[in-house]
């Protein structure tokens, strides 16, 4: 059965043909082409700027592809973070956090080699300082999986593969109007951070989470009861 997946990159240029091999090593999820299903979300990341950009449309082939879905399955947020510190520039402030990262690759980071798409959260401004805290030991993993889902930030769909970028097909563009779109692309980022403030903890929630420093010590990996606990709620 035939699987297409209709898909959007914001930009400030129209690309009719994406190209395999160019773009920054260091994006989320490495070099690729990034796209995602919500055309309101990619006319926001085509106004990174006070231009104009635009909201270009795909359609995607999936059959034959290797589809790796971060939030679906088997997967959880600290196979997606490890996929981050592959790739990713974190500011790691303490000893604390450069354990944590060499752990966090070694126990959780999935076989990626022979993925074609990935799908997975997007690593924006604030979502971004929300990992390097927890990589940090600053926030718990409960606080990690919730934030991700604050200010309704979608999913990516990167094209990783040579093979995806042959099954993709321009279908056409929007333009984006920065003096919509650069504002609500702030705005989401403040809204994310206003929510994850406004959520207080006291003294025995602290207690009762589990934070990085935790997981070391006990030696956790990825199927371990305790983390799947928080990761489901």
């Amino acid at each position: 059965m035939k699987q297409d997946l209709i898909i959007y990159h914001g930009s400030q240029q129209i690309i009719e043909v994406p190209k395999f091999g160019i773009g920054k090593k260091y994006n989320d999820y490495g070099q690729g082409f990034y796209c995602t299903e919500n055309i309101e979300l990619a006319k926001e990341w085509a106004c990174p700027v006070k231009n104009d950009g635009y909201s270009n449309k795909y359609r995607l082939a999936l059959d034959g592809m290797n589809v790796m879905h971060l939030t679906k399955g088997n997967f959880n947020i600290l196979n997606w973070l490890a996929i981050l510190l592959a790739h990713r520039k974190f500011d790691i402030n303490s000893p604390i956090g450069n354990n944590a990262r060499e752990f966090i690759l070694n126990r959780f980071m999935p076989d990626v080699a022979d993925v074609d798409v990935m799908i997975g959260y997007r690593a924006d401004d604030s979502y971004f300082s929300f990992a390097e805290d927890f990589v940090n030991n600053t926030i718990s993993l409960r606080d990690l999986n919730r934030a991700m889902q604050l200010g309704t930030l979608g999913e990516q769909v990167a094209l990783l593969s040579e093979c995806s970028f042959r099954q993709i097909e321009f279908i056409e563009y929007e333009v984006a109007d920065y003096r919509e779109y650069y504002y609500k692309r702030a705005e989401r980022d403040q809204n994310a951070r206003t929510a994850y403030n406004s959520k207080k903890k006291n003294l025995q929630q602290l207690m009762d989470d589990i934070f990085i420093l935790d997981i070391m010590r006990e030696g956790m990996r990825h199927d371990d009861p305790r983390l799947q606990s928080v990761i489901s709620e």
